[in-house]
């Protein structure tokens, strides 16, 4: 049994169409107008566990511990009349804080029918503080230090400058900051709290000892160690592209964002797209621990590296595409600029369909109109190497913010992961995101029927087809699973979170050393002018638009705590949940 409220000439339709159990939410009422009517639905469902209630959640501002999303109230049988009127007393209080007060969406539940109430924007067992507070208009600013000309006329374009090796002296308080309290920090997202998981061999094992860092030599791109707030990088070979160069761009600004918080620490990172260190690779009784290795993606449960964001954070100098920030700010003006229901009513994607199967593949999915295939989905191949010989002067179709102008965007892997997810969750149109294993630091806060649309990589020519048919009939519900979508790459994935998540992984991370980091006899110094000064076109452009250019004024999100047994268990059989009512869904035809 489901209840679930509904505007009340709404509820038919819902039930005829198997649509959401989360209606939009209502017109903010005028100030003083009477709450709306709320309507209780009952809608029986042979696939639901008998005894179990599920309910539409909302934000209010009671100071009650809440519920993990992917739990609901378990009702015994001889209790569920009254659970019925505990949840109808529920609706009417609901009703009279909905005429006060706007209905959060990030109470709300999933899309999805049967799915149950859910925290949108991931796994929150307590819902982040989502911005960060504004700081004093008193406050000082302190600059970083960046002067291309100084290092000129020193002749240190090449070499780092000497720098104090500490972190700036406080500035002195003002007298209404020394009398106020500072907030205190968000809590952060909860994909953070993988950070405990790809890092517990080496807590298992009792710690990282330089023989077991020294292992993963062979698979390493290069040897990243910090002493005293200071980069040192030595290159074992060279990266596809510039993936080396911008990876190490994004830590310099990490550490001139954050000057003295990042501790001593030895690390290898792989800049590779397939995962290389597994679980049952060790031999030996007992085996020893993996060797340790940074990277931009695994596999599942199956392989044992330690997740990084990607160089493509701070740009794509070959393919044209800018740092996340500025880039997420053009493709807001261009949500605005051509709403969900204008944009045409197909599921698009665009890219290289070369680099693996599962995107040859796809084009099995394209209209063909002569042989009478219709499946909803608009593919084009693009040739990077054409686009960049044009100086990417086209029309917008390497672009990424104007592909904005499809109702769906289909997400599927590269060669493992893609970089390209985060551009296609921005768009405010739905992501119909093909299965895959492969996960990079962020999507493992995605949840299917919140901020995706689950596609089964084994029937996805019909299961898009449907996808957009069930969204086109179902607009206002199709918008807001865009619209989440796009809020948490807005605001999960926002740089002050990606740099957050650096920090707290090779703080963690640090901690497990067993030996005191030195500087290795190969490598050199890294700092932002040696970097950037000498830089040319696209690659220079890029870092001076994602440098940073004041010291944090606040302190990082807090770090969450591992996710028990029974949070990851229940959120496992939440997601199966959802996919099985995706292909009941199917199935129906509604």
């Amino acid at each position: 049994m489901k209840s679930s409220c509904f505007p009340a000439s709404a509820a038919a339709d819902e039930e005829e169409s198997g649509a959401a159990l989360v209606p939009p939410p209502p017109d903010d009422p005028l100030p003083g107008a009477a709450a709306p009517p709320c309507k209780v639905v009952v809608v029986n469902d042979d696939d639901v566990t008998p005894g179990v209630l599920e309910r539409q959640s909302s934000s209010s501002t009671t100071t009650s511990p809440k519920p993990p999303w992917w739990k609901t109230a378990v009702v015994s049988p001889t209790k569920r009349q009254g659970a019925v009127w505990v949840v109808i007393g529920g609706l009417v209080l609901l009703a009279v804080l909905v005429g006060t007060t706007w209905i959060d969406l990030t109470a709300a539940s999933s899309f999805l029918p049967g799915t149950g109430g859910g925290i949108s924007g991931g796994r929150h067992h307590h819902p982040p503080q989502r911005r960060r507070p504004r700081a004093s208009p008193t406050s000082t600013q302190i600059p970083i230090p960046f002067d291309c000309a100084a290092a000129a006329a020193n002749g240190t374009t090449s070499l780092c400058s000497p720098r104090p090796r500490s972190p700036p002296p406080p500035t002195s308080a003002t007298a209404e900051e020394a009398h106020s309290p500072a907030p205190p920090p968000p809590t952060c997202p909860d994909y953070f709290r993988y950070i405990h998981s790809d890092l517990s061999p080496w807590r298992a094992s009792g710690g990282i000892t330089l023989p077991t860092l020294e292992r993963a030599i062979p698979h390493a791109a290069f040897r990243l160690t910090v002493v005293s707030g200071r980069a040192y990088v030595e290159t074992y070979h060279r990266a596809f592209q510039t993936r080396d160069v911008f990876t190490q761009w994004g830590i310099l600004q990490l550490l001139a964002r954050y000057p003295g918080r990042v501790p001593d620490l030895d690390a290898m990172f792989n800049l590779e797209d397939m995962p290389e260190i597994f679980r049952n690779d060790a031999d030996g009784n007992p085996a020893p621990p993996p060797p340790p290795l940074f990277r931009y993606c695994k596999d599942g449960g199956d392989s044992v590296e330690i997740l990084f964001p990607d160089w493509s954070f701070w740009g794509w100098p070959e393919v044209n595409i800018r740092p996340w920030a500025p880039l997420m700010e053009n493709f807001v003006r261009e949500n605005r600029a051509l709403p969900w229901q204008n944009r045409e009513p197909f599921a698009f994607w665009k890219g290289n369909p070369y680099v693996s199967n599962a995107r040859k593949d796809l084009f099995k999915c394209n209209n063909d109109s002569a042989a009478g295939k219709e499946f909803n989905a608009r593919l084009f191949d693009v040739d990077w190497r054409a686009a960049s010989r044009n100086g990417f002067k086209d029309d917008g179709s390497t672009n990424l913010a104007k592909q904005c102008k499809y109702r769906y965007k289909i997400y599927v892997q590269g060669r493992s992961w893609s970089v390209s997810e985060k551009y296609i969750l921005a768009c405010d149109s739905p992501m119909l995101a093909i299965d895959t294993s492969f996960r990079d630091f962020f999507s493992r806060g995605l949840v299917a029927g919140e901020h995706y649309w689950p596609i089964d990589p084994a029937e996805k020519c019909d299961a898009v087809k449907f996808a957009v048919d069930w969204g086109n009939k179902h607009p206002r519900e199709t918008m807001r699973l865009g619209e989440e979508g796009s809020r948490f790459a807005r605001e999960e994935m926002g740089m002050d979170f990606v740099y957050d998540y650096m920090l707290h992984v090779l703080t963690e991370y640090a901690a497990l050393l067993r030996y005191k980091p030195t500087v290795p006899e190969k490598a050199v110094e890294l700092c932002p002018e040696a970097m950037a000064c000498g830089a040319e076109g696209r690659e220079r452009e890029f870092m001076m638009e994602s440098r940073e250019r004041h010291v944090a004024g606040y302190e990082p999100c807090s770090l969450p705590p591992p996710f028990t047994k029974e949070e990851t268990r229940d959120m496992d059989a939440r997601e199966q949940e959802v996919r099985r009512k995706v292909v009941k869904m199917e199935k129906a035809g509604s």
